[in-house]
């Protein structure tokens, strides 16, 4: 082989070298191929639901915006009918979970979708903050009497991850140091 040859052959190989990976990608995903474990702990919703539109109103009348200079996620604690001092607990470790990402505690914001609960009850655990569904877009995603359950949107307002009642805190909080990562 002559120097010349060999001088292409090794960029044949070089660059075939950077392309099998993609080749082998672009066939796994083709033929439905996904990996059987992931990292995070919650749901994730396939594909995610736009919720920009949908019309999420405070205690005061205003809406949630959804575009702000923070890029805010939004964790929705959706509360069954009946919630009473055990569901107040569990979104205590939400805020709870919040206040621990410490510097980028500020890029979460926490929603609770119920506004039959006392109100002083709710302000002792500010910044959570309450709301009501005025379109229903969160309606299916809600648990049982007495229970919560945790919708997580993403800062451009599309539902991203979901945790059913009886979710574990400390692995939300995982998923969350997870989210919003700079």
């Amino acid at each position: 082989m002559t120097p010349r040859n060999r001088k292409r052959f090794g960029l044949v190989l070089l660059v075939a070298l950077f392309l099998a990976p993609l080749c082998a990608a672009i066939v796994l995903n083709a033929i439905g191929w996904r990996p059987e474990g992931t990292r995070n702990y919650g749901e994730l919703v396939e594909p995610p639901r736009p919720l920009a539109n949908a019309r999420f109103v405070f205690a005061d009348g205003k809406a949630l915006q959804w575009e702000d200079a923070d890029w805010s996620w939004t964790m929705f604690a959706l509360t069954g009918p009946g919630c009473a001092d055990a569901c107040l607990a569990r979104i205590d470790e939400l805020r709870r979970a919040r206040l621990s990402l410490n510097q980028n505690a500020d890029r979460v914001r926490v929603v609770v979708l119920d506004d039959a609960l006392p109100a002083d009850r709710l302000a002792a655990l500010a910044p959570v903050v309450a709301a009501r569904d005025a379109d229903g877009v969160l309606d299916a995603l809600r648990p049982g009497a007495g229970e919560v359950a945790v919708a997580i949107a993403d800062p451009h307002g599309f539902l991203a991850m979901r945790y059913a009642a009886g979710y574990d805190a400390s692995r939300l909080r995982k998923d969350l140091v997870r989210l919003v990562k700079r």
